[in-house]
């Protein structure tokens, strides 16, 4: 007896289900991805780990600065699990490693281009087209900088933009905070619970920020202001850390110099979303709008981390948020 022989076309089509077809078609190619994360910070990789073990096989573009603002960061000692604290290149390497173990698949580089127009999202990098059925936005933000070399050397080695992550740090020490915003003087308050003296630098002569954080530093007596100043120089080497700044006043032109243990930048950040005007729905300072958790104005494009919290900007909140992100694409993937 001769042995029947069944090839796929011998099947009817419609007992295969419509969805099931499309998706291998689609896979056919080798740059079409479940979901692709832009963005390599705590919230990029968290959304690697948790869709990557969901098998939706993940590929991230990890940007010109992989690992974020943390790979700028020295010690790490409020990040859950560490109860020694941990160096931030070092906690951004176990998150990648962790999210890689899973299948995580990573792009260097940064997304050039986005295309959210059809159901076939695209997105360029250094001149190539990868396809996703959704998007995880995670690029950050960016800390504002007085774009002087003796900060950027000592960034991590008493120069911070982050009094939360970093003012335990300054038990009974004297500290500089650059900025007259609600920013700089609530970074003024909290650096009050560790610091002995606490000096605002700012170049105006009167503040920017709300009447109401205005009256809390004015009644502090650990603060004090230095008006009509800028920073030309951040004194001080990795060994020692920072020793002091040299000052000049935009009025008088006079030059002087101020000892301290520590300068806390706080002239704001910037969402990393450029590239994404006039695709989304973002606030006025660009942070992009979400809601329903993490959906964006566009259904299938999610956004996490810093690139949408203007307020608190921590690793913990930003991972937590990435975490969302990846719940959030998981359900719209089987929604669909």
């Amino acid at each position: 007896m001769s042995k029947s022989i069944y090839s796929f076309t011998h099947i009817p089509i419609y007992l295969f289900p419509l969805r099931l077809c499309g998706e291998r078609i689609r896979n056919m190619g080798e740059d079409y991805n479940k979901v692709i994360i832009i963005g390599s910070g705590p919230a990029g990789y968290t959304a690697a780990i948790y869709t990557s073990r969901a098998n939706l096989e993940p590929l991230l573009i990890e940007g010109n600065q992989p690992g974020g603002q943390l790979m700028i960061t020295t010690e790490v000692d409020n990040y859950p699990g560490f109860s020694k604290g941990i160096q931030g290149p070092q906690l951004m390497a176990e998150m990648k490693a962790q999210s890689e173990r899973f299948g995580t698949k990573f792009i260097s580089g940064e997304a050039d281009e986005v295309d959210f127009s059809n159901k076939s999202f695209s997105i360029t990098v250094n001149k190539k087209v990868y396809k996703a059925d959704s998007v995880i936005i995670a690029s950050g933000a960016s800390a504002r900088f007085l774009g002087l070399e003796s900060e950027k050397k000592l960034m991590g080695y008493g120069v911070s933009a982050c009094a939360t992550c970093d003012g335990f740090f300054y038990k009974d020490k004297k500290v500089l905070v650059v900025g007259g915003g609600d920013t700089a003087m609530e970074e003024s308050i909290f650096l009050t619970k560790f610091a002995s003296k606490v000096k605002i630098v700012h170049r105006r002569d009167q503040l920017r920020a709300s009447k109401f954080m205005q009256e809390k530093v004015f009644k502090n007596e650990k603060i004090d202001f230095i008006w009509d100043s800028v920073i030309e120089e951040i004194f001080g080497e990795k060994e020692t850390g920072v020793t002091g700044v040299k000052l000049k006043n935009v009025k008088t032109g006079e030059i002087s110099e101020k000892k301290c243990d520590g300068v806390f930048i706080a002239i704001g950040h910037s969402p990393n979303t450029k590239r994404f005007e006039n695709k989304l729905e973002m606030d006025e300072k660009g942070y992009i709008l979400v809601n329903n958790g993490t959906q964006t104005s566009i259904k299938g494009v999610f956004a996490a981390g810093d690139v949408v919290d203007k307020v608190y900007r921590q690793a913990v909140t930003a991972a937590g948020s990435g975490c969302i992100a990846a719940l959030d694409v998981e359900r719209y993937l089987e929604s669909l």
